[in-house]
Parts: C-alpha cells; sequence; structure tokens
C-alpha cells in the first residue's frame, strides 16, 4: 500500500510539484552519492537516469522520459556481476521513477545505503549524511515514512 502523502496534487494527493521536485533531487544526491564506492563501475544507463531526474525537477523532461531512463538503470542493475554497483544502479533507477511516483525516492535512499554496505562502509553514517541532504519541505514527511517502514539492509 503506498503512502497517500506521496500522490501528486493532480492525482488527488497533497505532494506538491515542489515538494516533489525535492524528492526527486534529494533521491538523485543519494544517489550520486555511492556512485564513486570503491569497486563500483558506472554504466552509461546509470548517469542517464540521474540526469534525466535532475532535468525532470527542473521542468525540462517528461515523466515519460524519466520511466525510460529508470528502466534502463534497473536493466544495468540486473545485468551488473558488481554487487554494489548493483545496488547503485537500482538507486539510481529509483532516483529517475520518483518522477512518476514520488515515493520510489525512498528506494533510492534505501539502495544507496545497501551499496554502502556492501563496500563495507558505514551505513549509519551514510544514513546521517542522507538526512542532513534533507531539505525543511520535506524532512518530516522522509522521516516518518521512513519511521512507517520495516527496511533491512
Amino acid at each position: 500500500m503506498r503512502d497517500k502523502r506521496f500522490v501528486a496534487v493532480h492525482r488527488g494527493g497533497s505532494l506538491t510539484k515542489e515538494r516533489h521536485r525535492q524528492l526527486i533531487r534529494w533521491a538523485v544526491r543519494c544517489s550520486e552519492h555511492v556512485l564513486l564506492l570503491p569497486g563500483t563501475v558506472v554504466d552509461k544507463r546509470v548517469t542517464r537516469a540521474l540526469r534525466t531526474a535532475k532535468e525532470w525537477a527542473k521542468g525540462k523532461a517528461t515523466v515519460g522520459m524519466c520511466r525510460k531512463a529508470a528502466v534502463a538503470a534497473f536493466a544495468a542493475a540486473r545485468e551488473s556481476s558488481n554487487p554494489v554497483s548493483t545496488a547503485a544502479a537500482r538507486s539510481a533507477g529509483h532516483a529517475a521513477a520518483t518522477a512518476h511516483m514520488a515515493d520510489h525516492s525512498a528506494g533510492s535512499a534505501d539502495y544507496a545505503l545497501k551499496a554502502v554496505k556492501l563496500s563495507g562502509k558505514s551505513v549509519e553514517r551514510e544514513r546521517r549524511w542522507q538526512d542532513r541532504q534533507l531539505p525543511r519541505g520535506i524532512k518530516a514527511l522522509v522521516l516518518s515514512a521512513r519511521a512507517k517502514r520495516h527496511l533491512k539492509i
């Protein structure tokens, strides 16, 4: 069941366009932060997904373009034999998919944490970094939604 607070106003929810943009920008930051972890191989489909997500946040890309980019990033994840690269690619895919469904932003952050864990780095430190990146307008939303999920990284 999707959290209704992540449903856009134009679909009958309460999520404003600006908060939706804040969520996608935060998701992109979380994903970009793990792209260069040791041993990570970055596929061009992953960087394209992140670039497309940034363009959507500026009003220069469509939801359809983001969905296509997300699907390509997920394909890169499936094709990767490196677990860290796989998690980083999934993070980027979720960042781009945030344009379509805003709650994908949490998936981007979660897969970034998984990449960090797989690389042997501190998940707690990364989570604190992610939280510091949250703009005031979405911080309470993201933190309360996280508290409702039972995440296992």
